[in-house]
C-alpha cells in the first residue's frame, strides 16, 4: 500500500548528523522543521568521527596556516575563497558547540589541541577519541528539546519530489520535498516543504572496505543527480590509511591522531619503518593519500594482509589517556596497543566530491540545499585535510539555514504532489538478486576503482555498471520498493558517477592516482558532471 498523505512542514531536512541538525537548530527559532533519518537518529557518519574538529585557537597558529594546509592537502583544487570562509568560521563553530554542552578535552583553562597528518600546528579540538559521538549526542539533545523540530527515524528516502511530480505540472523545476519508505509500515509517504536540505552523508559503501556506516550509500548524491543537479569531483574518494585489520570486526577506524602522537608504520615482514621510502620529510604525518598509497604499495610488494601501526614506545598511561576508546576496543580483541603493534589496512573513508553547492549551500535546483559529505563545496579539493569534515558540516549547515531564513518570502508553498503509485508492481520474489548485486558492486569498485587506478580497470568497472543498471532498473520497475532496493539503486548510481569522473580526469592529483597518467597537470580543474 502507498500512503496518499502529503505531510507538509516549512523546511525538510534529510539526514540527522552534524550538517542536518546544525541546519535544523539554526532554523527552528522561526520555522517548523522536519528531520528525516534513514535509520536511528544517531546512526550516521557523525557519530563515527573519532579525530576531532580543526580550528585555529592557539596564539602561534593563524588562519593563513590552516588555509595553506588545506590547499596543500587538496592538491590545489580547493576554492580558496571557500577555504578561507570555512577556516575563519571555525572558532565560532567550536564556541557554539561548547554552548551546546560538547565536553571538549581541556588543557588547564584552555582547550586541549592535538595534531593530525597534514596540519602544520596543533589545532584539533577533540573529546578523547570519540569526538563525533559527543557532538552527535549534544546536537540531538538540543533538537529533541526544540518544539519546532520533528525528528522522524526509519524513513528511507526514495527520490526528491520535483515539478515533474506536481498534480498540475508547472515546469518550474522546483524541489518540493521527498518520497520516503517508512520502514515500520512498509508504506511510501510524501513529505513536502518550501525548502529541502540534503545532509545525507557520503557514498563510502560503494567499496568493499570502508570505515563508513552501513547507510552511507550515496543517497543524496544519487537523488540530486536524478533530479537534475550537477555532481562534481566524485573521483576523489579518500582512503583512510589505518583501519583495523580483523576478520571479526569490520570498519573499526584507528584515528589519524595515533600517528599524530608518535605512532610508527612498520612492515611486519621486514620489521622496518617504511614511510622513509615514500615521504622521508613528513613520514607518518604525510597527508592521507600519500600514507594510504604507501601502505597499499607495501602490502602489494610483500604480499601482506596488513601492516603494523606501533605506538607501544610511548608510556602506557599516555596511550590510555589519549586513546581510551581505541585501547578498550583493542583489549577486547586481545591486542594491547601499549605493548604491541596494531594490524591495519587502508579503507575507503570519505567522499570528497558530491552535489555542487555555493557558499550558501544552494544546489542548481530551486528550493534544494545541501551540506556536509554529500556536497562538493570547494573546501576539500582533491583530498580532505584531517578534521575539516565536521567543521564543513557546521559551517554549511548554518550558512544554508541563514540563506533560507533571509530569503523566506521567495519560497512558494508546495503545490499538490502526485501520490506514490504502486498500482503496477508486486512484492519481490528474488531478494537474493539485491544482495548479489550489492556485493558485486562493492567488490569491483574495490578492485578496479581503488587507491591505484588504470584506464583499463575503470573501463571494466564501467562495463559492469552498464550491465547491472539494466538489471536494477528492471527490478525497480517491477517490484515494490524495499530499503535494500533503494540503497542498491543509489549505490549503483554513485559507483557510476565515481567511475565516469575518474575516466574524465587524465592526470594524477590528490586521491586520484592512475598509472596511465602519473603526472599532475599544471592547472587544477574540477570534474563537473551535468545530468
Amino acid at each position: 500500500m502507498a500512503g496518499n498523505e502529503q505531510r507538509n512542514s516549512d523546511i525538510l531536512i534529510i539526514g540527522s548528523g552534524a550538517a542536518g541538525l546544525t541546519a535544523a537548530l539554526n532554523l527552528a527559532s522561526r520555522f517548523k522543521v522536519t528531520v528525516l533519518a534513514k535509520g536511528q537518529l544517531n546512526e550516521g557518519s557523525t557519530a563515527w568521527a573519532q579525530g576531532g574538529i580543526a580550528a585555529v585557537l592557539e596564539p602561534g597558529d593563524t588562519f593563513e596556516n590552516h588555509v595553506e594546509d588545506t590547499m596543500v592537502a587538496g592538491a590545489g583544487l580547493n576554492d580558496r575563497d571557500v577555504v578561507e570562509f570555512v577556516v575563519e568560521s571555525a572558532p565560532a563553530a567550536i564556541a557554539q558547540l561548547g554552548k551546546l554542552g560538547v565536553p571538549f578535552n581541556q588543557d588547564g583553562d584552555t582547550l586541549h589541541l592535538t595534531r593530525e597528518g597534514g596540519h602544520s600546528h596543533r589545532r584539533i579540538v577533540h573529546v578523547d577519541d570519540a569526538t563525533g559521538w559527543a557532538v552527535q549526542e549534544a546536537l540531538l539533545k538540543a533538537a529533541r528539546a526544540n518544539p519546532n523540530i520533528t525528528l522522524v527515524p526509519d524513513m528511507v528516502v526514495i527520490d526528491l519530489a520535483t515539478s515533474r511530480h506536481e498534480a498540475r505540472y508547472s515546469g518550474a523545476g522546483n524541489v518540493w520535498g521527498v518520497y520516503a519508505l517508512n520502514r515500520a509500515t512498509s508504506r511510501v509517504e510524501l513529505f513536502t516543504a518550501r525548502a529541502t536540505v540534503l545532509a545525507t552523508g557520503g557514498a563510502g559503501r560503494t567499496y568493499l572496505f570502508s570505515t563508513a556506516p552501513r547507510g552511507a550509500t550515496g543517497d543524496g548524491i544519487a537523488m540530486a543527480w536524478r533530479a537534475g543537479a550537477r555532481i562534481s569531483n566524485m573521483e576523489f574518494m579518500q582512503f583512510h590509511p589505518t583501519c583495523l585489520y580483523n576478520l571479526e570486526v569490520k570498519n573499526f577506524l584507528i584515528t589519524e591522531a595515533v600517528r599524530g602522537e608518535g605512532g610508527r608504520l612498520i612492515n611486519p615482514q621486514t620489521g622496518k619503518r617504511f614511510m622513509t621510502y615514500y615521504d622521508a620529510a613528513r613520514m607518518e604525518l604525510a597527508p592521507r593519500d600519500v600514507v594510504a598509497r604507501a601502505i597499499d604499495a607495501e602490502i602489494k610488494r610483500y604480499g601482506l594482509d596488513y601492516v603494523h601501526l606501533d605506538i607501544s614506545h610511548q608510556p602506557p598511561e599516555f596511550v590510555k589517556t589519549h586513546f581510551p576508546n581505541i585501547y578498550e576496543k583493542l583489549i577486547g580483541l586481545g591486542i594491547d596497543m601499549t605493548k604491541e603493534p596494531i594490524p591495519v589496512v587502508p579503507a575507503q573513508h570519505y567522499t570528497c566530491g558530491g552535489i555542487v553547492i555555493d557558499r550558501d549551500g544552494r544546489t542548481d535546483l530551486p528550493g534544494l540545499y545541501a551540506a556536509g559529505e554529500c556536497t562538493q563545496s570547494g573546501l576539500h579539493g582533491a583530498n580532505r585535510l584531517a578534521s575539516n569534515s565536521l567543521l564543513e558540516c557546521f559551517v554549511f549547515g548554518e550558512s544554508a539555514a541563514s540563506h533560507i531564513a533571509a530569503n523566506w518570502e521567495a519560497f512558494p508553498e508546495p503545490p499538490p504532489i502526485r501520490p506514490w503509485d504502486e498500482s503496477r508492481v508486486t512484492d519481490s520474489d528474488e531478494e537474493v538478486v539485491i544482495k548479489q548485486n550489492w556485493t558485486e558492486i562493492r567488490r569491483f569498485m574495490w578492485n578496479y576503482v581503488g587507491i591505484v587506478r588504470s584506464t583499463k580497470r575503470l573501463e571494466r568497472a564501467a562495463h559492469r555498471i552498464k550491465l547491472l543498471r539494466e538489471e536494477v532498473n528492471d527490478y525497480y520497475g517491477h517490484f515494490r520498493v524495499t530499503a535494500d532496493l533503494i540503497e542498491l539503486r543509489n549505490l549503483l548510481e554513485s559507483a557510476d558517477l565515481i567511475v565516469r569522473s575518474a575516466l574524465h580526469r587524465h592526470e594524477s592529483r590528490g586521491l586520484h592516482y592512475t598509472i596511465d597518467y602519473p603526472e599532475t597537470l599544471p592547472e587544477a580543474v574540477d570534474t563537473v558532471l551535468v545530468p
